[in-house]
């Protein structure tokens, strides 16, 4: 609320200062004796806004400056916004909060550029800026009817002001803060995110086609290979024959090092690919046992859906029942037999039909709230049963999606590929690695070991009477086709390297996509939840619209009841994109167009109070109006009167809300339990405040 008004050479004020309270104030005085000036000294000090010409014209006639200050309480805090502004134009500003004796400066000036903006401090602290609370809360001179004529989308835009609907909008930013940690955490945790995937599967493609060109090279190098080795093992003969027996003990002991080294990395390699196998079998264990539950759970989830439904049709039924019985009960209320005589047409009735027997509607008001409350815990109960079953198929649904990503179909293959690991194992348990181990053993891994130990066994052959003198004859050539024969080795080593590697970085890109491909289900998950939930125009804000629409349509009747005009109720829908007003008589729909002057005053006024008592949960808690009687006869003035005077009620309220009137009618307060009233006029030092 505001508690202070200070004013210095401000417009017609020289030197004014107010003291204000919870509840009603109202400012009385002629025209011209600076009450208006109320309104543009709490604009100009809190959003630099105010309804003259030029900021200039703010600085009272004869003075060098002038400055508006304005003390408020928000939460239990107070704070003081002060604006300044000299005859050269130059503005100051200063926003604090006061703290006991002290002022501690929250935002000074409109440095915007620099990211300092006062107006934008004091907007997120009161919740609204000046365009919403001057609609909401700020009623000018002569603009009473500006909320009945605001654009349908201007009007809507309001009521989210009010209810903080913009909040929604600060949540989901947060969602996307949320989604990009996410990604954030996943591309810590395998190198990538869900945006990778077509990076990665090209990236697959790249690997696969690779490795198919790659293995027509090995073929041809190996077939090179396979003639050049047969040459060398025709000189080979020859050596052994002729060459020194030390040499061919040599190539005997490089033979046997090779087969070991072969040995050891084709080892290396049947134990990646069971490492590989064993967590592939950890993966899929148990999973088909959860995924055959699948459909069965999919389908106990479609029939309490459906019980869901049917259960809160019933209870739509049953409120819209007790809405009725509701209306029915303020009508039985007032017809009330007096003298056994009808208060309508003051005839002779006996006793009254039990439709307008207050006590006989309220046992059906109980017997409709005890039927809701129990159709509300059977609603509960499904919902929880919905929830048990959604987990299940989830997990269900997991265990689907980890076969499917191991591509195993069912648990035979499972069982086979256990089977082939624990030959394997087997295997390598039984190959002797050591220098002095069984060869013919270790030659058994694949053929080419097989080679490898054909040629030990015939250099072993060989030693046998070994020749150095034919020995020394072949060695050069020997040693020739060697490396030859070692270069093409080194080439088929290189190639079914690549090759490996290649399928190893296939088997991690293929891991990757698969996760990636849940991760993305979840971000799309993700991305309807703030669609949903978190955007303006979703589920939640329209329920919540709808809830703010029905409270301020029930508070504007019961204020319009009192203006004693032929509107009986006021009724505010939400459109697509608006929010329209409809007027109801007893008996018909008014169109806004059809209603008088005075009638739309009284419409706009109701509105504006039902508005109120809505913004009597927001930040300022704050409603000004300026000459609120423009345009109404004596006899609505006086239930005006009789309206304003009960808005203390609001301001005892656990939320206290604050009512500055403004008017030049002092008479029609003269006889109201509004206490708080200043008195405005006009003098020559300027305008003149008395407290009355």
């Amino acid at each position: 609320m505001i508690t202070s008004i200070e004013l210095g050479d401000f417009l017609a004020h020289s030197d004014t200062k107010l003291e204000l309270e919870n509840g009603v104030t109202v400012f009385v005085g002629e025209n011209g004796a600076g009450k208006s000036s109320m309104i543009d000294a709490i604009t100009f000090a809190l959003f630099g806004k105010h309804t003259r010409k030029s900021n200039k014209s703010l600085i009272k006639r004869g003075s060098n400056q002038g400055f508006a200050k304005i003390g408020f309480s928000i939460n239990g805090k107070q704070y003081e916004a002060v604006r300044k502004i000299d005859s050269k134009g130059n503005l100051s500003a200063k926003f604090s909060e006061i703290i006991g004796d002290d002022r501690i400066e929250l935002a000074a000036g409109e440095r915007k550029q620099f990211g300092e903006s006062m107006t934008r401090e004091i907007e997120k602290t009161i919740g609204l800026d000046f365009e919403k609370l001057k609609i909401a809360s700020i009623v000018q001179q002569g603009e009473l009817n500006a909320i009945i004529n605001a654009k349908p989308k201007e009007f809507k835009e309001l009521i989210n002001a009010i209810i903080g609907i913009d909040k929604l909008d600060v949540a989901s930013e947060s969602m996307k803060i949320v989604n990009k940690e996410f990604r954030e955490k996943i591309r810590d945790k395998i190198g990538y995110d869900d945006t990778d995937i077509e990076k990665l599967s090209q990236e697959l493609e790249i690997y696969q086609k690779e490795i198919k060109e790659a293995k027509p090279e090995k073929n041809q190098l190996e077939s090179k290979q396979e003639k050049l080795r047969n040459e060398v093992d025709e000189l080979r003969k020859k050596v052994e024959t002729e060459g020194p027996k030390i040499d061919k003990i040599n190539q005997l002991e490089l033979r046997k090092k090779e087969l070991l080294e072969y040995a050891k990395e084709a080892i290396r390699e049947m134990q990646h690919e069971i490492n590989e196998n064993e967590s592939k079998i950890r993966d899929c264990k148990g999973c088909f046992e959860h995924a055959s539950l699948k459909e069965d759970l999919e389908s106990k989830i479609q029939k309490v859906e459906q019980i869901i439904e049917d259960t809160l049709k019933k209870i739509q039924e049953l409120t819209n029942q007790a809405a009725s019985l509701k209306e029915k009960q303020l009508l039985a209320s007032k017809l009330q037999l007096k003298d056994n005589k009808c208060p309508v047409c003051d005839s002779h009735v006996e006793k009254l039909n039990p439709l307008f027997q207050e006590e006989h509607l309220k046992e059906e008001m109980k017997l409709l709230k005890e039927e809701i409350i129990s159709k509300e815990k059977e609603r509960d109960l499904y919902n929880q049963k919905r929830k048990e079953f959604s987990e299940k198929l989830q997990h269900a649904r997991d265990a689907e999606a980890t076969l499917r990503a191991h591509s195993i179909n069912n648990k035979e293959e499972l069982m086979k590929i256990q089977e082939n690991v624990e030959a394997k194992r087997q295997n390598i348990q039984k190959i002797p690695l050591s220098s002095n181990g069984n060869l013919l053993e270790i030659s058994q891994i694949d053929s080419h070991a097989k080679i490898i130990f054909e040629n030990i066994s015939k250099l072993e052959m060989a030693t046998r009477g070994f020749n150095e003198h034919e020995f020394t004859n072949l060695k050069k050539l020997v040693n020739e086709k060697q490396m030859n024969l070692s270069e093409i080795d080194q080439r088929i080593g290189a190639i079914s390297e690549k090759i490996s590697k290649g399928e190893k970085q296939i088997n991690i890109i293929q891991s990757a996509i698969s996760e990636l491909k849940i991760v993305k289900e979840y971000v799309t998950s993700l991305d309807e939840i703030q669609m949903k939930i978190f955007s303006r125009d979703g589920p939640v804000a329209t329920s919540l619209r709808s809830w703010a629409l029905n409270t301020i349509s029930a508070k504007a009747s019961e204020y319009l009841s009192l203006l004693n005009t032929k509107i009986q109720r006021i009724l505010l829908s939400e459109k697509t994109r608006d929010v329209s007003i409809t007027c109801y008589s007893k008996n018909e729909v008014l169109e806004l167009e059809s209603l008088s002057g005075g009638e739309k005053v009284s419409v706009a006024l109701a509105l504006r109070l039902g508005m109120a008592s809505l913004l009597g949960t927001s930040n300022l808690n704050l409603m000004i109006l300026d000459e609120p009687t423009t345009h109404l006869d004596a006899e609505r003035k006086k239930s005006l009167v009789g309206v304003l005077s009960q808005l203390s009620n609001i301001s005892n309220s656990e939320t206290p809300m604050q009512f500055l009137i403004i008017t030049h009618d002092a008479e029609i307060f003269e006889d109201s339990t509004v206490e708080r009233i200043y008195k405005f006029e006009s003098s020559e030092e300027g305008s003149k405040v008395t407290a009355l």
